[in-house]
């Protein structure tokens, strides 16, 4: 075969190679696979548009979605509930405490549209309007309300944050306040009323107790008064506990009760 009828063929199948290569590289630019937790913000020529094809969904997603090349650029917009950690922020409290304070808050994105369109970017700005309302409701409360309610408070930044970011098609799901960071005076003086409060709960109840056997000691002395037997026999058992310990010497008074039936005995056996 002639080299020059080599030549020309080759440089024939050249332009086909290049559209070739054109028309792989304009489908591989034009598919997109989108997973079931995300969904697509499509901008065609600058401005909001559906994809021309969803296989396997509904909208923008999930599924098989075919763009216009060139023409449409995406956006992927995840819909999982996004974890994010607020960093510390020193705050003052109502009462003039000073401390650090960091959060965590839960949110996921509800309107991948506004998402994208409303605000430049939804997580910063997440981030910043969480500060600035953490730094904001803390500084509102006494540092009691902080350590004692801090459910409510958690409620409470939970809706000002998400009534914030709803306009961005933002849910804010929770918010949770986790460090409360005092200052080493304040922990020691919160450690003293600690330690005051138990030493007045423990003198309040050994002054109950106390109250209890005296009223307990008083119903028995008054039984004891009402029958001398009985204080007999309560002096018998006395020694008898007594009586066990062999390391003591004690000198126990014996009442004239006891003494009166022996003498009497004596005196009639005298007489006979």
């Amino acid at each position: 075969m002639n080299p020059l009828d080599i030549l020309s063929t080759v440089f024939g199948l050249v332009p086909i190679l290049l559209l070739l290569i054109l028309a792989l590289f304009l489908l591989a630019s034009s598919v997109r696979i989108l997973p079931e937790y995300e969904r697509a913000v499509i901008f065609r020529l600058g401005r909001l548009a559906k994809a021309i094809v969803n296989l396997g969904g509904a909208g923008n997603g999930p599924g098989l979605i075919l763009l216009v090349p060139i023409i449409d650029r995406m956006v992927r917009v995840s819909l999982r509930t996004v974890t994010m950690d607020v960093p510390s922020q020193d705050v003052i409290t109502k009462d003039n405490v000073s401390m650090k304070v960091n959060a965590v808050i839960y949110f996921r994105v509800i309107d991948p549209e506004r998402a994208i369109v409303q605000v430049e970017n939804y997580l910063f700005a997440t981030s910043q309007i969480a500060q600035t309302t953490l730094r904001s409701v803390l500084g509102q409360s006494e540092l009691d309300e902080l350590l004692a309610e801090r459910e409510r408070i958690n409620q409470r930044l939970q809706q000002i944050i998400d009534q914030h970011t709803d306009p961005w098609g933002i849910k804010v799901t929770a918010v949770e306040v986790k460090l409360v960071d005092l200052p080493h005076e304040m922990q020691r003086a919160m450690a003293k009323q600690a330690e005051a409060e138990r030493e007045k709960r423990a003198k309040i109840i050994h002054a109950e107790g106390e109250l209890i056997a005296s009223e307990k000691l008083a119903q028995a002395g008054r039984v004891l008064a009402s029958d001398p037997v009985a204080i007999q026999l309560r002096y018998l058992q006395t020694l008898t506990e007594i009586g066990t310990e062999q390391n003591s010497t004690i000198v126990f008074p014996i009442p004239i009760d006891i003494l009166k039936t022996f003498m009497s005995d004596q005196k009639k056996s005298a007489e006979a």
